[in-house]
């Protein structure tokens, strides 16, 4: 989720996100992954990773050091600007010590077929999956399926969000950001919260083992800049789709940002994580 779904991607706000990403992040989805990772190496070469819509490389920093090594990381998005920021960002090293590398594609990331992950490890992504269509997520699915490789996409929003202390306006808020997230943009119709949902169900028919885990934003006190700058975008998106609320919203988004900045505000914000392995892997 970003400030403004119909805006790009700018890394103030990828910067902004990225602890509150780390934190929820599934983690116990790592174990099974590891176990494929180990029982399918290559001889002595670098894992493959490829990150999809990478934005400045966040998902990259935080697996690369959970993940043995060495590994080569193929970052993939649209805007060159972030994949230079995310490329420069990942020059750490692994679990075992082990160097990492990067390389960038720039381009359009739904036209990737099963003959482009060939060497492929591990495909990965986050906060990605909303942002498509059901067309473009079954065809992911099948690309990845057919080529045998695992999946793990993380922080899909799933359309839930609980503030305290609660008011009356949450619900219509909440219900106007989700019907917005589901919109048709440049004629294609995302998906939205339903994105986790449809991607569980698209790996599964083509034969892979998935499991999904909550992966959910605890925001509070500690996160008031992110948490501010989240509330102006979820009211804004909302009263984008349903005009209607404008004249509600604007007291309420100064009540809620009041709350915010005086330490009183919690928002827990839910999203989904999924590991999809090929088929014959448990689960």
């Amino acid at each position: 989720m970003t400030p403004s779904e119909t805006a790009a991607f700018p890394p103030h706000w990828l910067a902004l996100r990225e602890g509150a990403d780390a934190a929820a992040r599934a983690a116990d989805l790592l174990g099974p992954l590891r176990e494929h990772l180990a029982g399918t190496s290559r001889g002595s070469g670098p894992l493959v990773l490829r990150d999809l819509g990478c934005g400045t490389g966040s998902m990259g920093r935080w697996l690369s050091g959970r993940l043995p090594g060495p590994q080569h990381w193929i970052l993939h998005d649209h805007d060159p600007a972030l994949l230079a920021l995310a490329a420069a960002s990942l020059t750490g090293r692994t679990a075992g010590g082990s160097p990492v590398t990067a390389e960038t594609h720039e381009g359009d990331l739904t036209r990737l077929t099963a003959d482009d992950l060939a060497g492929t490890s591990l495909v990965t992504a986050s906060a990605l999956l909303d942002l498509l269509t059901a067309d473009e997520v079954d065809a992911l699915a099948a690309t990845c399926t057919a080529a045998g490789v695992p999946v793990l996409f993380g922080l899909s929003v799933v359309g839930e969000v609980e503030l305290g202390p609660p008011d009356p306006l949450d619900a219509a808020i909440a219900a106007a950001f989700n019907a917005h997230q589901r919109r048709s943009a440049g004629g294609r119709a995302l998906l939205g919260p339903d994105a986790l949902a449809a991607a569980t169900r698209a790996f599964t028919r083509y034969g892979a083992a998935v499991t999904t885990r909550p992966s959910p934003w605890r925001l509070g006190a500690d996160r008031s800049a992110l948490t501010a700058q989240w509330l102006r975008g979820w009211v804004g998106a909302a009263v984008e789709q349903e005009p209607g609320l404008a004249g509600a919203a604007e007291p309420y988004l100064r009540r809620r940002l009041a709350d915010c900045a005086a330490g009183r505000l919690t928002a827990v914000v839910r999203h989904g994580d999924l590991l999809a392995l090929p088929a014959g892997e448990g689960r």
